[in-house]
Order: C-alpha cells, then structure tokens, then sequence
C-alpha cells in the first residue's frame, strides 16, 4: 500500500471563490472527510467523485450553481451552436422515418437548449416526435429545463415529460446523451510494471485528500486492469520511461448504464455524443497521466480534490468499452465516427447553405460557430459519436461516408 502527498500549486492562480462558495465547498469536503473515516480511512475515487458531483445539495450538478455556457465553467456543443442540435434532430428524423417510431428519451438533458433546438428543427419539417421524454437527476437543471422550453417552444412544452429514473416499462424510441458519459464516476488505476493498483482516496494527518494505493478490492477492475496491460503490451517498446507509472480510468457506471437502456428498449436506437477514444488510443503509453479532468471556471487542470462541490470533474470515455458491453447486452453497433464527419455528413451543409457571405455579423458568427464544432484542434476529432441500434441495424447518413466502427 501506498500514500501518495498531493499538492494543487496549480490552482493557485485561479480565481478565488465568494465567501458563500467556500462555505459550501467546506460543506461538501466535511462530509467527504467523514464517509473516509467511517469507511476504515479510505474510499475509491469512483465514491469521492460521486459525492462531489452529485450529493444532494451539495455536490457540483446536484447545487444551483451555474455551470453551463460563458457564466460557469465549460461551454457543450449545443449551448456554442444551434447547429449541433439541428443536425442531431435530422439523424432522429432520418431514424423515426425508418422505424416508425416517434418516442425520444434524453438523458442529461443540461440547460434544456439541444431539446429545444432539435424540436424547432423537427417542427419545421413537420416531424415532430409523440413524446419527447428527459431524465434528469437534478432539480436545480431541470427547473432551469422547464423555463427555458415554456419560454421559447411553449407550443411544444405539452410533448415533455420530465422523468426521475429510466422508463419501468420497455419501450421503443430514440435514446439521446450528448456528454452524459463523461460526468459518471470513474475508478483510477495504476500500473506499475507487473502491478496492478486501484488509487483510493484517503486523508493526511491534515485531513487533506490525499491518494492511497492499494489492490483492486473490485474484480471487474483488476480484470479491466489486466486487458489494459495487455492493450498497452504491443507499444511497451514506445516508452521510454519504462519504470513510470501509468495511470488511466476505468468507468464501470457508462457501460453499466448503456445495457440498462438495452434492458428497458423493445427496439430502436441510441446515439451517444462524448469525447473519448478507442480502447487503442486511450490506453497509448503517451497518455500515460490518464484523461482525469477538472473545469473550475473555464480553466481546466487535473486536480480533483480542488474545492470539491465547485467545479466539474470528467474523465474521456473507452469507446471500445461501450461497444463491447452494448454487444454484450443485444445491442447493434452501427456507426462511430468523429463529431466533424457526424455533423458534416449529417447535415451541416444544408443547414447553412442560405448563409449570406454578404450579411457579415451573422455569417461570420455562423463560421465561428462551425469552426467551433468540426476543426480537430476543438471539438471536431475528439469528439465522438457512436450509434448502437436494437432490432434492425440502421445506416444513418451521418455515418455513411466515415464509420470507423472498425477501430473500436
């Protein structure tokens, strides 16, 4: 076992909460400290990033802090552009078109923006879906949902319905998640020539957070660990640091959650948007830090236990993962490709094809917009989408051209 000390010099720059925030950040790690020492003096960091996201009241998506677009700390593709959204609603069209079937279920819904967006689309092609069903955990986002549709779509606001869990009974739709993977808690590995660690969360004589090395106390974790090691074996020559640790991720809740929908869906389909990689790339010995990271106000650093409550902490999502337990689970694999090639071939071009060069504000905000969305220097290369079908397989145009399905 091992006890590793922790600084966050980093943070040190950043701007410093109000008085009133660091109360509630004091909150949350108080009750951070005290499931520690109830539970022997650890906790994996799969349970501490659980509580700091999400314990009610306190937790970072559970308190009525601001976190989307330019006021909180990260922006998502559907509050930069509307266009995301619009090309998402013509890969429903095309699916309900296919299938006949006209239920779509988002989860995660955040500011309620991609719902809106995507319904205008669909209503101004005269194919608007029966129901349009969110599950949302939080009542704090879910409260900001529901203004924000009876306020610019309140036509359509009858069509929703807001859920606190997955539908009891099975039924047939479209499942959308735009950046919903990423937020699950994640348990961190270590791998140390021929062993495998799984890094816990412990407290000094400070009572500061600090990592505590151990073996897995989960089997899934050391097995994951295990094909890991063995992913990483053919590129052992790449690294020239042999003896350094690598450490990575593993998320057990995103794959546990994709066959909880195959569980619950008669027939029909989901696509999921996130960034992330194949099995390959993401355990590259180049990434030998891991994907773990935090957004505080839009400065992104690795330094989870930084005012917990206050900011968000993501890890990248193991693609190949999620397509091996959705096979695993009845599900198709039916497309997976990057968000560039997903929107450029889903529609991006149409939607802006009556852009004005001449009318200059709008046009050049539609062009930043997209650079925004599709250049591999932003969102367009590590971004990923990936289309899993139940019944029939689906070929979605947005797919057609580029489906690296292959690489996962």
């Amino acid at each position: 076992m091992q006890t590793n000390n922790h600084h966050t010099s980093a943070c040190e720059s950043f701007p410093k909460p109000s008085p009133e925030y660091q109360k509630h950040s004091d909150r949350l790690k108080a009750l951070i400290q005290k499931k520690i020492m109830a539970n022997g003096g650890r906790i994996s960091f799969a349970e501490y990033m659980n509580y700091a996201l999400y314990e009610p009241g306190l937790g970072y998506y559970s308190a009525g802090l601001k976190k989307f677009g330019k006021e909180g700390d990260f922006i998502t593709a559907p509050e930069m552009s509307p266009f995301f959204s619009q090309c998402l609603a013509l890969q429903c069209l095309e699916i309900m078109r296919k299938t006949g079937q006209k239920t779509l279920l988002e989860v995660g819904a955040g500011s309620g923006i991609m719902a809106i967006e995507l319904l205008l689309e669909l209503q101004k092609r005269h194919y608007l879906p029966d129901q349009y069903l969110i599950l949302e955990l939080s009542a704090e986002l879910r409260d900001r949902q529901q203004k924000a549709i009876q306020t610019r779509i309140p036509e359509l606001y009858e069509r929703i319905q807001w859920l606190d869990q997955l539908p009891e009974k099975p039924f047939s739709g479209i499942v959308l998640a735009n950046e919903l993977l990423d937020a699950m808690p994640v348990h961190i590995i270590k791998l140390q020539q021929d062993t495998i660690y799984e890094r816990y969360v412990a407290l000094d004589d400070n009572k500061q957070f600090v990592w505590q090395d151990d073996e897995p106390e989960n089997p899934r974790i050391r097995t994951i660990a295990q094909q890991i090691n063995t992913i990483q074996q053919p590129f052992a020559h790449l690294n020239d640091k042999p003896n350094t640790p690598y450490i990575s991720e593993i998320n057990l809740l995103a794959g546990d959650w994709v066959k909880s929908i195959a569980d619950r869906l008669i027939e029909g389909a989901l696509l999921l948007i996130d960034y992330g990689y194949s099995a390959q790339e993401y355990y590259h010995p180049q990434r030998s830090m891991g994907t773990l990271m935090c957004h505080y106000q839009h400065h992104r650093h690795d330094d989870p236990f930084y005012l917990p409550g206050l900011q968000d902490i993501t890890a990248h999502i193991d693609f190949s993962h999620i397509a091996h337990c959705a096979e695993e689970a009845g599900l198709k694999l039916c497309g997976f490709t990057t968000q560039a090639h997903f929107l450029m071939s889903g529609g991006l071009v149409e939607l802006t094809k009556d852009l004005n060069p001449n009318d200059i504000i709008p046009f050049s905000e539609a062009a930043r917009q997209i650079k925004m969305l599709t250049l591999p220097e932003e969102m367009g290369e590590l971004f990923k989408v990936i289309l899993l079908t139940k019944g029939k397989a689906l070929s979605l145009s947005a797919f057609t051209p580029y489906n690296f399905q292959n690489r996962l």
